[in-house]
């Protein structure tokens, strides 16, 4: 990883290209980012930078929170989130990351925690078939249906897909383009949809592949 940083998903909208193609985007607010704590290969084993993304008020810090942003002398951050880079010789402490860290055409991974559903049946979870309405079937059409086999192997097998917990998952979509980037606003519009709702979290790197 050669660069990052946290931002906050506020929506998607579309962007006309040159050509009049049109081009859906979403907009990240990503920054401005304070860099909390510098990590190098000689003292942690590991070069790792921590970045913090938005005021935190000192009266909703605990002590704990206190003494970290203290013994680095930073602001209190609401967000924090450690980024291993592969260079950190050029970021100190206190140093500050904007959205023109990055550049309009480079290709981003972002990672979100997807929209939250709650428990949910196999058929809003999974796209299952709703049982037949007739030939004795019901009261409950909605339910999973079949467990599987009965005296062998005398089990429900792993990983069926039943009903539970649906969303609210991290989730990270890879090799999204950066389509345009409005540094004056901290605002970066990469092309297609990304994990979570309006308001949501987001952590921006320059991609894997």
């Amino acid at each position: 990883m050669k660069k990052g940083i946290i931002g906050r998903k506020l929506g998607m909208t579309q962007i006309f290209a040159d050509n009049g193609k049109v081009i859906p985007v979403t907009v990240i607010n990503a920054g401005p980012c304070t860099v909390v704590q510098k990590k190098t290969a000689e003292k942690d084993g590991y070069c790792a930078v921590q970045l913090g993304y938005a005021e935190l008020p000192e009266r909703k810090a605990n002590k704990a929170i206190k003494g970290h942003f203290e013994a680095h002398q930073v602001s209190f951050k609401k967000y924090l989130k450690e980024f291993r880079l592969e260079d950190t010789s050029s970021l100190n402490e206190g140093d500050t990351l904007t959205a023109d860290t990055f550049a309009v055409g480079e290709k981003v991974d972002v990672t979100g925690i997807t929209k939250g559903h709650g428990f949910s049946g196999v058929i809003k979870r999974w796209n299952a078939h709703r049982l037949r309405m007739t030939h004795g079937t019901g009261p409950v059409h909605r339910q999973v249906g079949s467990m599987g086999a009965n005296s062998d192997p005398s089990r429900v097998f792993k990983n069926k897909k039943m009903a539970g917990q649906y969303g609210h998952e991290q989730v990270t979509i890879l090799n999204l383009e950066i389509v345009k980037i409005d540094a004056e606003n901290n605002l970066i519009a990469v092309k297609g949809a990304i994990p979570g709702p309006k308001g949501g979290i987001v952590y921006l790197r320059d991609t894997v592949k």
